[in-house]
């Protein structure tokens, strides 16, 4: 977990109960889940494995280590997980250093959080190489602090990346409005206690208690992340 921007963590607008935002990244803030799967698929393609698209559901918005895995068992690929990780992480780090796209809405969103103080935490199952390479384009300085997957003992679909996020802000996770974009995501902050804000990016994900679904990122701003709250 890395601290990017000292903020008075506490610090909450007045007559509000929102204490923090924190944030995914692949797919919520940059469109980068489909980086993820054609560099699998060229992965793949180099070992002698066609990935078959429908897959693809399957390993969105998980840890490297559940994908990963996965697609060695399915294909048969004669190669170790550490091995392959070496290969996603590095096929997708020339990506985003040939192009990284935010999702719209998201630059709006991040300015108008540091404008009112509200202390936000980007929570994510990439690795910590990865998401460095990616704050570099969406600005450190929208973060109190960072998580990424490799930090954490448990990564989502466990609450353990959001529970250490609250914890680092010094908030009730039952405080905290969660962004995601997957099934997985989501599964990690509801078992955390938080609310969520559903974006998805490629697998559908229904509304349910503490859940709000939009279709883009362009419809959550700060009032919208208050409403979420009850006072």
């Amino acid at each position: 977990m890395t601290s990017t921007v000292p903020a008075p963590f506490t610090r909450t607008a007045e007559g509000s109960a929102l204490q923090a935002v924190l944030l995914d990244m692949d797919g919520t803030l940059v469109d980068t889940e489909g980086f993820w799967w054609d560099v699998e698929v060229e992965v793949f393609a180099g070992l002698g494995h066609a990935l078959d698209d429908s897959w693809r559901h399957v390993v969105v918005g998980g840890p490297m280590s559940r994908s990963a895995g996965f697609l060695i068992e399915a294909t048969g690929a004669d190669i170790t997980l550490a091995e392959l990780s070496v290969l996603l992480n590095d096929g997708f780090e020339d990506r985003i250093t040939r192009a990284l796209p935010l999702m719209p809405g998201a630059a709006r969103l991040l300015a108008e959080l540091v404008e009112h103080e509200i202390p936000t935490a980007l929570v994510s199952a990439s690795h910590r190489r990865i998401i460095d390479r990616v704050l570099a384009s969406l600005g450190p300085q929208h973060f109190t602090l960072t998580v990424a997957g490799d930090e954490v003992a448990r990564t989502k679909p466990h609450p353990d990346p959001y529970l250490l996020a609250a914890a680092g802000l010094g908030v009730d996770p039952a405080r905290c409005a969660v962004v995601e974009d997957t099934a997985t995501g989501v599964a990690s902050a509801e078992a955390a206690g938080c609310h969520v804000v559903a974006v998805p990016s490629v697998a559908p994900i229904p509304a349910a208690a503490r859940r709000t679904v939009v279709p883009t990122l362009e419809q959550v701003d700060l009032s919208f992340l208050r409403g979420l709250m009850p006072l």
